[in-house]
């Protein structure tokens, strides 16, 4: 069935079901978004939200919100898999996925940059201070839950190979590069990311090797 990925190069969230697709070798058509110049509001992306992802599949069915295009993926595609078979463990590395992606990125999300320095008047220095609080006090969350995971051990988040929360974790580290975040004291954040980052299937769904990258 042919996939059709709406997506903008930069979006972490975007970058999630990037390297799902990969992991699970499923080939797609990529059609880059630019958010910066605002044409995901003249593009038909599904759903009122008018943002990216958005899978398009063969049927012409449109999946929305990056997590639910995982469980879909997931569901649909179970090999290999993203996620462990034992449901404690399932269930664990999703809330380390919903620890990044419900509590730390929308903080940091163009839509809410963009409103703190229109509507609320904060210089770049006050907004980029702002993103950095909320992605390093996120991140050591993780941190400090992988490190006490039993099943973490050192190469990803779930085991010897990427699964569904390094979908989420390595974009997070992008972002938070980009934002000048300390993360230095994150040992199990920091393995997971090199580990990551040297990962082929991984590698070739960075943000700078996307169509639209600039």
């Amino acid at each position: 069935m042919a996939l059709t990925l709406f997506a903008y190069f930069r979006s972490s969230a975007s970058w999630r079901v990037r390297m799902a697709l990969a992991l699970k070798g499923l080939p797609y058509d990529y059609r880059g978004v630019h958010l910066v110049r605002n044409v995901q509001h003249d593009v038909a992306l599904g759903g009122e939200a008018q943002q990216v992802p958005s899978l398009i599949l063969g049927d012409g069915t449109r999946l929305t919100q990056s997590l639910a295009i995982l469980d879909y993926l997931e569901e649909v595609h179970p090999h290999p898999p993203l996620l462990p078979t034992d449901p404690v463990q399932r269930a664990f590395v999703r809330s380390l996925a919903q620890d990044i992606a419900c509590d730390v990125h929308p903080l940091q999300n163009l839509r809410v940059l963009r409103h703190l320095v229109g509507p609320l008047k904060l210089d770049e220095d006050a907004k980029t201070a702002w993103a950095r609080h909320w992605i390093e006090r996120g991140l050591a969350v993780v941190d400090a839950r992988l490190r006490a995971s039993p099943h973490f051990g050192g190469s990803f988040c779930q085991g010897d190979e990427p699964g569904y929360a390094d979908c989420v974790l390595l974009p997070q580290v992008f972002n938070a590069r980009r934002f000048g975040a300390d993360l230095s004291a994150l040992s199990a954040v920091q393995a997971v990311t090199l580990a990551c980052e040297a990962h082929p299937l991984i590698a070739a769904t960075h943000p700078s090797q996307c169509p639209d990258a600039e």
